[in-house]
């Protein structure tokens, strides 16, 4: 059978830079921003989502490290961004006073670089240096440049590493654990790194030891090194697919010694713990239960595990972090989340307690702790309608609301309600659904369904502020369905819609679509769908499976052609979610659930917004653009549009993402009304 039809007259489009492939997107740019740009008004709507991203009063969330709270931040004045600094004293005050590391704005005009901040790694336990990890336009490849936090500039002569899928980090002051591209042979076939090398300052990076190789196969191999004080252990091991790895200890003269679980179980240790996340049953523990083990006493053969949570068939694992004595631990219970706090009791076992009570239909996420030294924490909680409250405190203790993001959109008239769609094989599927409150019998009107289904990923409640001012306010109903392929019930909700099960995401979404007309709240032609990465191939397959069932469709940075999607970037590391084109077990699913490959003429498709990103070197723009090249073709409406930077994320400035918020919401209004 063959693997690949090399007659597809637009493979040329897999060229990412080619003269050819970027005349045909300009001309397709061209007529989409001629189209939707005219509608009256766009401007002045861009603008007016652009507020929200550029607001100065929106929260600055931080990152502890030592004395300082670190936070990076966009706005219209620093359109790049700047990394900077604060102390708690200065964090309580309305205007804190900041102190600038790095000025990426100066630093892209200085070096004529498109550069893009793409985080940094605080040297602990001192917090006196850093790696700082900067992209080309926004591309997941990224270069590294040790930078020195009390001199706030980089260090000459210090850690660099050219661009690349870099993965880096501490052991001490002068020696980093790094994967890299070192040339032929270094990368797997995803492009991420293959070997890790233990690289000491002021040594060529070419003649670091490697302390660990993995295979061409795997999706990448890492190394982590815990400074934790009396704690001091170093890690190494490979990622065998998306959900599989094997982790070692490296002990002295680099010996391993695995650490035995199994190998799609999540595994780190923590001071004196093992802590142990489920994906499938082991030792009589469910799948999605959280385990904790004596570090020591396992790595003896002790096998004992003490169950810090197990699921049920409405509740699942969402998080956990630790403070300096306490482990705080998120759960989903129908996708709303709760959250308690547990402490280990020297004596064996662990206590709970509630950390902090969660409105309906809301989600609380721990955004950062302290765990080398207080048992501090940063507590968000938003909701649909509910701007976020960042909440400071210390387990046990006072806490302090230290900011609250004020409205961003007219919330009069609208409710949140979650309801239960029947999907196909009579699983019941939540969706929530926020718009015009239909308690006094509103009127079908333009509604936006949303989904992802894949990777584990679930869509929790959150303040959107740009959907409430872009769509909310105009009238529409905005809906997110939680499919299966996400993990909003936990590891099986995930595997049933794996590889060949596929199929069982996409009718999730259309059991979803379809209980919305039903109940009145739309229709067939005022009812539209978006979606992005693996989420644009749910809506590749809304389009070509379901089209009598929308309006019109988004379908953005999205995987489409799933015949050829591991041989572009990083592709082959999703093999283990969709099935691989070169086995002939998973070839015919593969081609069959491919949206590029159920195309065809006469179909009865709704118009389609595709969009994409030149930079993307995660999903390949080239994707999209066949698939916007095999619609027009076959006589189908379909708008295409590519930012030439923005990586996967599709923008890399407030201005680009604002703009890419008003071309969907216009193109939705367009065809669904307001």
């Amino acid at each position: 059978m063959a693997r690949v039809n090399h007659d597809d007259p637009y493979l040329w489009l897999e060229d990412v830079d080619g003269e050819q492939a970027l005349a045909w997107v300009a001309e397709r740019n061209a007529e989409t921003e001629a189209e939707l740009t005219a509608e009256p008004g766009f401007d002045a709507f861009a603008d007016r989502l652009r507020e929200v991203l550029d607001a100065v009063d929106r929260i600055p969330y931080t990152t502890r490290r030592g004395p300082y709270l670190y936070n990076f931040w966009q706005d219209a004045e620093h359109v790049r961004g700047v990394w900077r600094r604060t102390t708690l004293e200065q964090y309580r005050k309305d205007a804190p006073e900041w102190e600038t590391l790095l000025d990426v704005d100066a630093l892209a005009a200085a070096e004529d670089e498109k550069w893009v901040w793409a985080g940094a790694r605080v040297r602990r336990p001192d917090h006196d240096r850093a790696l700082v990890c900067l992209s080309r336009d926004g591309g997941d490849a990224t270069v590294v440049r040790e930078f020195d936090l009390e001199a706030r500039a980089f260090v000459a002569g210090g850690f660099t590493v050219p661009e690349a899928k870099t993965s880096i980090g501490w052991i001490d002051a002068d020696t980093v654990f790094v994967g890299t591209d070192h040339g032929p042979g270094s990368l797997t076939d995803a492009g991420y790194p293959r070997t890790v090398r233990r690289w000491r300052r002021g040594t060529p990076l070419a003649e670091a030891p490697t302390v660990f190789e993995g295979e061409a196969a795997d999706v990448s191999a890492w190394a982590w090194h815990d400074a934790t004080p009396g704690y001091e252990r170093s890690f190494v091991g490979r990622s065998l697919d998306f959900f599989r790895s094997e982790t070692h200890l490296l002990t002295d003269g680099d010996r391993l010694v695995r650490i035995e679980v199994p190998e799609d179980a999540e595994v780190y240790a923590h001071r004196r713990h093992l802590i142990v996340t489920l994906k499938s049953p082991w030792l009589g523990h469910p799948a999605g239960a959280l385990l904790a083990f004596g570090f020591d006493a396992f790595l003896a053969g002790d096998r004992t595990a003490e169950v810090l949570f197990a699921p049920d068939e409405r509740t699942a694992l969402a998080g956990h972090s630790w403070t300096r004595h306490h482990l705080i631990l998120e759960t989903m219970r129908d996708v709303s989340t709760r959250i308690e706090v547990l402490t280990p009791r020297e004596e064996g076992g662990w206590s709970r307690a509630p950390l902090a009570d969660v409105p309906p239909l809301s989600a609380v996420s721990v955004t950062d702790t302290d765990p080398d030294v207080s048992d501090e924490y940063f507590l968000d909680v938003s909701g649909f309608l509910q701007p976020s409250t960042l909440t400071r405190g210390t387990v046990g203790g006072d806490t302090e609301i230290l900011r609250q993001a004020p409205a961003r959109f007219d919330t009069t008239g609208l409710s949140v309600e979650q309801a239960f769609a029947v999907s196909d094989d009579g699983t019941r599927v939540p969706y929530f659904v926020i718009g015009p409150d239909r308690s006094a019998g509103a009127a079908p009107g333009p509604t936006l369904l949303y989904g992802y289904g894949g990777f584990e990923v679930s869509l929790t409640p959150s303040y959107a502020a740009l959907t409430g001012r872009g769509w909310l306010e105009t009238g529409g109903t905005y809906v997110i369905a939680n499919i299966r392929g996400g993990g909003e019930y936990g590891p099986g909700w995930h595997q049933a819609a794996l590889g060949a099960h596929r199929h069982k995401a996409f009718e999730d979404f259309a059991a979803v679509a379809r209980d919305l007309v039903a109940r009145g709240i739309t229709t067939p032609q005022r009812l539209g769908a978006a979606g992005g990465s693996n989420g644009g191939l749910l809506m590749g397959a809304m389009l070509t499976r379901y089209p009598e069932l929308f309006g019109a469709i988004v379908c953005q940075v999205p995987l489409l052609d799933m015949v050829r999607f591991h041989k572009l970037l990083a592709g082959a590391s999703w093999i283990a979610e969709y099935g691989d084109p070169d086995d002939e077990a998973d070839l015919p699913h593969l081609r069959d659930l491919s949206p590029y490959h159920r195309l065809t003429a006469g179909a009865p498709y709704p118009p389609v917004l595709l969009t994409t990103s030149t930079r993307d070197d995660r999903v390949h723009p080239g994707h999209a653009r066949k698939a916007a090249a095999r619609l027009r073709e076959l006589g189908h409406p379909v708008l295409f549009h590519e930012n030439t930077g923005g990586g996967h994320a599709g923008a890399t400035d407030n201005a680009q993402a604002a703009r890419n918020k008003a071309l969907m919401y216009t193109f939705l209004r367009k065809h669904l009304g307001s």
